[in-house]
């Protein structure tokens, strides 16, 4: 999403030319692959690192554009939030100190971006979601100011036609409609590439796609969206739903989503997958491109293919293929965008010598993948592992088999073959797959969020948990120690010196009434659970008033079976939102002498907060 496109105009006649160039890149690029002339005989890997800004509080910062102009530095980027920044590592050769080349720049990018961040106030963090995130981040205000990422707002709501649904159910569920693709950018990853011959390219795709699920299991970290435990990489869920543009119908009908794992075993040559995505998926942006590829090639010159990367570039396949020139020599690569950002900069070093051991390491075996897996089994693989991460029970090759099982005796003995192949530093091998088959007994990154957010919120309130979470998050990374070594958090407090709003303090997990409902069956409730207040809503689920334990007494007896909640309820309330500050709620308490507000967000109940609370 990096690309500015500063001077399009999106217009029809910039539409029209845009598409006559991604056909001729289409045909250029199976000239290139008749001709061979891509690059078949060096393997290079590289990396695009996604990162997390946040203030002293631990909560988004919205600086990246100022940021970027500190670091000034040009292997980083725009994302599509203003607290997002990416990094884009050079390509390094597969050789011994390929690794340690990549880890190398890897770090020092880093801390050009924390020596930078610090200066401003805020600090870098990497995870796959940020536990701090709220809903108020997703607001239009948070885009980043480029005129791309606005126009793949304007766009996608368009052809949604009404706003983006997300629904995802883990331990808890979370089910909201929102107005913008502004909830993509609770996502950030570790995307890896890897530069693969064009005569084997097929075979390695479809390769990369059997092994997603188990490489996805044992690297989750985003099990945490605005205080919800879902799945154990929420990302691959939320990132779908934020960018969907299909349409729901009452008849069923077959529509593929623009992020998707694919839908077959790919077969011929990357260029028919090129063709089958054009064919699937509207263009989604355009730019004006002044050389036709075409007669760049007539003319002995490398085209970039433009168009064709730009439309690459708006559909989201987990596993990309992808094309580039380098030293004026063009390539293929696969592009690995399911592995999440973090849990630290060494556990993303063992996710991505993982990958490439496996990659690199094939057995003949999983040359024609089609005749030992079916496709259908590695796609549930990979939804499995994306919903209960190392707990997975896998089909592999037809046989049930456990994450730690396959990954330690199927996958890492092909990766350390694969690595050592490629005359990898065996000390790298060593400690990088080492860690790898460490997580399996230690658990995931996932795993130590949920273990400690569970634990948080027994002693102290939903947006505090949040907050000590991700400062422990940046602590161990700033430690530098692999995910299976971090200690629980332990010895918290709740700190009232970061509470603001009342959203960080209100009570969400709410009792409530219905207008309709009777005033007997309220008041036994509001015994029962030993509870002074109670918000009333109505058939759309808006709150339209309160019932309160001394309202109710001033009406005397009440064992009148006819009486309704309406009848008894105030129904002038005064209201806050989950941005009201904590002490204007307090004054309005002290104003109305109540001893709670309801807190909305539109007309809808979102929490309450009491005395109790204050």
């Amino acid at each position: 999403m990096g690309e500015h496109i500063l001077h399009s105009k999106f217009d029809q006649a910039e539409r029209k030319a845009f598409v006559q160039y991604l056909i001729d890149d289409v045909k250029a690029l199976e000239i290139l692959m008749e001709q061979d002339m891509i690059e078949s005989n060096v393997v290079r890997i590289g990396a695009e690192q996604e990162m997390c800004l946040v203030n002293n509080d631990f909560r988004p910062s919205a600086i990246s554009l100022d940021l970027i102009e500190k670091i000034d530095d040009p292997h980083y980027t725009t994302e599509l939030a203003s607290y997002n920044l990416e990094a884009n590592l050079d390509p390094f050769k597969l050789d011994r100190n390929g690794f340690a080349n990549v880890e190398k720049q890897l770090r020092e990018l880093l801390r050009k971006a924390e020596i930078e961040a610090n200066k401003m106030g805020a600090k870098v963090v990497l995870t796959g979601i940020l536990p701090t995130i709220s809903k108020n981040e997703m607001g239009i205000d948070f885009m980043t100011p480029i005129p791309r990422y606005y126009k793949i707002n304007d766009i996608l709501s368009a052809w949604r036609g009404d706003h983006f649904t997300l629904k995802i159910k883990g331990v808890d569920e979370l089910s909201l409609h929102h107005d913008s693709v502004l909830f993509e950018a609770c996502n950030t990853s570790f995307q890896l590439h890897l530069q693969i011959s064009p005569e084997d390219f097929i075979k390695s795709y479809n390769w990369a796609q059997a092994v997603a699920g188990p490489v996805l299991g044992i690297s989750c970290n985003s099990p945490l969206l605005l205080g919800r435990e879902l799945w154990k990489e929420t990302r691959i869920a939320l990132f779908q739903q934020s960018l969907d543009t299909r349409k729901w119908s009452h008849a069923p009908k077959e529509q593929v989503a623009r992020v998707s794992f694919g839908e077959h075993w790919q077969k011929d040559s990357v260029v028919e997958i090129f063709k089958e995505d054009i064919s699937t998926h509207r263009i989604l942006l355009t730019k004006p491109i002044e050389q036709n590829s075409l007669l760049l090639l007539e003319n002995g010159a490398i085209p970039k293919l433009e168009a064709l990367n730009l439309f690459n570039g708006t559909v989201y396949r987990w596993n990309r293929p992808c094309y580039g020139v380098g030293n004026g020599k063009p390539h293929l690569r696969i592009e690995n965008r399911y592995i999440p950002s973090g849990p630290s900069v060494i556990d993303q070093m063992a996710n991505f010598a993982f990958w490439v051991g496996l990659m690199v390491g094939r057995p003949k075996k999983y040359d024609d993948i089609a005749s030992v897996m079916d496709f259908r089994e590695a796609k549930l693989n990979f939804l499995k592992s994306a919903t209960n991460g190392r707990q997975t029970i896998f089909s592999w090759l037809g046989k049930p088999m456990t994450l730690k099982k396959v990954v330690r005796e199927e996958l890492l003995p092909i990766a350390y073959e694969g690595l050592k192949k490629y005359d990898v530093d065996s000390k790298d091998i060593n400690k990088l797959l080492g860690i790898i088959e460490a997580r399996t007994k230690g658990g995931t990154g996932a795993e130590w969020q949920v273990k400690n957010f569970r634990r948080l919120r027994k002693q102290i309130k939903l947006d505090s948990a949040m907050v000590e979470l991700t400062k422990a998050i940046y602590t161990n990374q700033k430690n530098n120690l692999p995910v299976h070594q971090w200690r629980a958090i332990e010895g918290i407090q709740q700190a009232s010196e970061s509470l603001q709003w009342v959203g960080q303090i209100m009570s969400t997990k709410l009792r409530k009434l219905y207008e309709d409902d009777f005033a007997n069956l309220a008041i036994s409730i509001m015994q029962w659970n030993n509870i002074h207040h109670l918000p009333v809503e109505n058939s759309k689920g808006e709150l339209v008033g309160l019932l309160t334990w001394s309202h109710i007494e001033s009406f005397g007896n009440l064992q009148d079976n006819d009486a309704k909640v309406s009848d008894i309820m105030i129904k002038k309330v005064v209201t806050v939102r989950p941005r009201t500050k904590i002490e204007t709620a307090k004054k309005l308490m002290d104003d109305y002498q109540i001893g709670c507000l309801p807190v909305c967000s539109g007309s809808s109940l979102v929490g309450i907060i009491s005395k109790v609370d204050l």
